[in-house]
């Protein structure tokens, strides 16, 4: 009865994969530059450096998670 495809570590691998992903778009977003005003807070280093790095981690680690290997 238990045909899964992964095991319960897959799993929670998954869940924190896709937490950190979540977390790298939310450091990305912010308030954009309208036509009456400039903001150039958009240049700030956390949303051009730091955001996409989280997020590829993120990804490495969902790819990691799927990949690791069950105990069957």
């Amino acid at each position: 009865m238990n045909n899964f495809a992964f095991s319960k570590i897959n799993y929670i691998l998954l869940v924190v994969g896709l937490v950190i992903i979540v977390a790298g778009f939310i450091l990305m977003s912010g308030s954009g530059t309208t036509e009456e005003a400039f903001n150039p807070e958009i240049f700030n280093d956390t949303r051009i450096k730091v955001a996409p790095m989280v997020s590829l981690f993120g990804f490495i680690f969902v790819i990691a998670a799927i990949l690791w290997p069950s105990k069957r």
